[in-house]
């Protein structure tokens, strides 16, 4: 039997006929716990080395000096590697301890990271590690390398501390969480339980847009029959963390046109129509006071049984914590709680753009102005019939629509209104069931090495790049996120907490084993 695991950063997973048995023959927690220690300590400069590297998918030679560490520190733990041409950046496959008979994980990492603008970051520069305190009305504070004490993976001041660098938890700390927890089964005369085969991938953060073609082509050496992800963060608790899906994104670019070029809003003003505001009344029916999405069929297909209910309900949200970070006034009412507003399909509105603003503005008609919306799908919503849904309620307010291209001035002066409508799916939803024999196992490890369930979340807000295993190789995939929750994950000041670096490792151990 074959086992996938995935992870947006790192992973790791083996398969388990039998749960209570696998656990069982699993070192004493106390004992998991203390090899992680041992191994985050001696990881800490491999990962900073590892963050240093620019990883911004846009430049090949970013690309192709992360492609060669990444082949660097696999092979260092006795893997063959070798690259998979896709047509873009290639992936790299590592192998280790396959054998006939034995079963296989393959895990899935990511080692690209969102670009960065240096003039938002609180430091000299985003790719070089900075270790920083918390101090009281000050923030967060700079430290010196040599401030962490030898014994800081069990120090509860430590702990709290924080390495700030882009990638640091989306998702190279991940990565280095996994080669560390590798490092520590050789170091105390262990070896994973599984053959391993592990796919990195350097274009996650740009949609993997090589990844479906090229899970069609190498197929036969990533079939496996389970796909573990570790990537995202862990539930705002900071509690153990498995997740079961994760919602697909679609998204959709709207251009909506006035004059040919801006006009002074004196001289044409109430004449020339102003295409920000024929945009506002395109959008704003689109969606009830309440946040719902008015667009017919849209929740089509989503109903809740006890047992799913339960489930959600399970979850520890904290719903009054949760409005005061986010300075929420109100909460949309798509569910009645946050779980329950993941299971749907989303329309969300992620920028809008027209004329100048603030000290750039200036008294004029805009010629034009831009929408992007993104839509998260779920298992249970076709991303097409959601796009064609759209597309008819902006056809039926007498929008001529132009596809993928602008529109000509015949078009334009034809027409009462004309719209550019450019759209595309990344990614399709996924979901595992919890009582699914992966979904029992990953339970019971976790559970074992931390002392107590962990959190299980049916559905992901989230979108990443692993439904080509799923749907193209027909295998069932469940999330074990490790990094913190308030990671600052695409934005400036990306971080990862030290005790979650240490914890990870030894919840990757507890899974190897």
């Amino acid at each position: 039997r074959t086992i996938v695991l995935s992870c947006c950063c790192a992973l790791l997973l083996c398969a388990l006929p039998d749960t209570g048995a696998q656990t069982t023959r699993l070192p004493p927690a106390q004992q998991i716990h203390q090899w992680a220690q041992a191994a985050a300590a001696g990881s800490i400069d491999e990962l900073r080395a590892c963050l240093a590297l620019a990883n911004d998918a846009h430049y090949p030679a970013q690309v192709e000096a992360n492609v060669a560490w990444t082949e660097a520190a696999f092979k260092k733990r006795g893997f063959t590697t070798r690259r998979l041409d896709t047509g873009g950046p290639p992936l790299v496959l590592a192998e280790a301890g396959l054998a006939p008979g034995r079963d296989t994980v393959l895990v899935y990492l990511q080692m690209d990271g969102q670009p960065v603008d240096s003039t938002f970051w609180r430091q000299p520069n985003p790719y070089g590690a900075t270790l920083k305190a918390e101090i009281e009305s000050e923030g967060w504070v700079a430290q010196d390398w040599s401030a962490l004490r030898q014994d800081w993976p069990t120090d509860s001041t430590q702990r709290d501390w924080r390495i700030f660098a882009r990638s640091t938890s989306d998702a190279k700390g991940p990565v280095v969480m996994f080669l560390a927890a590798l490092d520590a089964l050789r170091q105390n005369g262990k070896q994973p339980a599984y053959g391993l085969k592990v796919i990195l991938d350097f274009e996650e953060e740009l949609g993997s847009p090589h990844l479906p073609a090229a899970v069609t082509k190498y197929g036969a050496a990533l079939a496996a029959s389970r796909l573990i992800i570790f990537d995202g963060p862990m539930h705002p608790s900071n509690e153990p963390t498995l997740a079961f899906g994760a919602r697909g994104i679609s998204t959709v670019t709207l251009e909506t046109y006035g004059p040919r070029v801006p006009q002074h809003s004196g001289h044409y003003g109430n004449y020339a129509p102003n295409p920000a505001w024929e945009l506002m009344k395109l959008l704003a029916p689109m969606r009830d006071d309440a946040g719902r999405v008015t667009l017919p069929g849209w929740y089509d297909g989503i109903a809740f049984d006890a047992a799913t209910l339960a489930v959600l309900r399970a979850v520890p949200d904290d719903v009054d914590e949760m409005r005061a970070t986010l300075a929420l006034g109100h909460v949309d009412s798509v569910g009645r709680s946050l779980q329950e507003a993941l299971q749907y399909p989303s329309l969300n509105v992620r920028g809008l753009q027209s004329g100048w603003v603030r000290e750039a503005r200036r008294t004029l008609v805009p010629a034009t102005a831009i929408v992007e919306i993104d839509i998260r799908t779920v298992v249970e919503s076709d991303p097409e019939r959601l796009l064609a849904t759209l597309k008819e309620y902006i056809a039926k307010r007498g929008y001529f629509i132009v596809e993928g291209r602008e529109p000509t001035v015949v078009e334009r002066t034809t027409h009462a209104r004309t719209i550019r409508w450019d759209a595309e799916t990344s990614y399709l939803a996924f979901r595992t069931e919890l009582d699914s024999p992966t979904g029992q196992w990953l339970t019971g490890a976790l559970a074992h090495v931390h002392g107590r369930p962990p959190v299980r979340i049916r559905t992901m807000g989230g979108s990443i790049p692993i439904s080509p295993f799923v749907t193209t190789l027909g295998i069932p995939a469940v999330s074990i996120p490790t990094v913190n929750a308030d990671n600052n994950q695409h934005a400036p000041n990306e971080n990862i907490r030290l005790g979650n670096y240490v914890d990870g490792i030894a919840t990757m151990i507890g899974v190897l084993l």
